[in-house]
């Protein structure tokens, strides 16, 4: 298991673009739009991580819902496992719960599920493996 990127909740794609290529010095690597998460998103390679930037495409999507709540910053922390049934299998053992048991397709080329924040601290964790051919 590896940190594979920070999630961050923000209002505007374009400016916090604009934001985190002064900060990190390049340009994103990638702008893709999930409609079943209702999100847009931009990823930028940061070593040997990522960083994700995630505008709702819709006010009432999950992501414009963080915010009208908290406000823009950290949403999630996603981690790459090599086989996503396996961790779920067990972390449930472990007295960890899921938001979702069932992997969905998310962005980037990935598989994900979230582990529901309650049981991780508040913080909403998110389990992602690369699809397979």
């Amino acid at each position: 298991m590896k940190l594979e990127h920070i999630g961050i909740a923000v209002k505007s794609l374009e400016e916090s673009d604009r934001l985190f290529s002064r900060l990190l010095g390049k340009a994103n690597y990638k702008h893709e739009t999930v409609e079943r998460e209702g999100v847009t998103t931009s990823f930028y390679a940061v070593g040997e991580s990522k960083v994700e930037l995630l505008e709702s495409s819709t006010s009432e999507g999950v992501i414009g819902r963080y915010i009208e709540k908290r406000g823009e910053g950290v949403h999630h922390l996603a981690f790459l496992v090599e086989d996503l049934e396996t961790e779920i299998e067990r972390l449930q053992a472990e007295g960890f719960s899921f938001l979702s048991t069932t992997p969905k397709e998310g962005a980037d080329g990935k598989l994900i599920v979230f582990l529901h924040p309650k049981t991780t601290g508040g913080v909403l964790v998110e389990l992602c493996q690369e699809k397979r051919g």
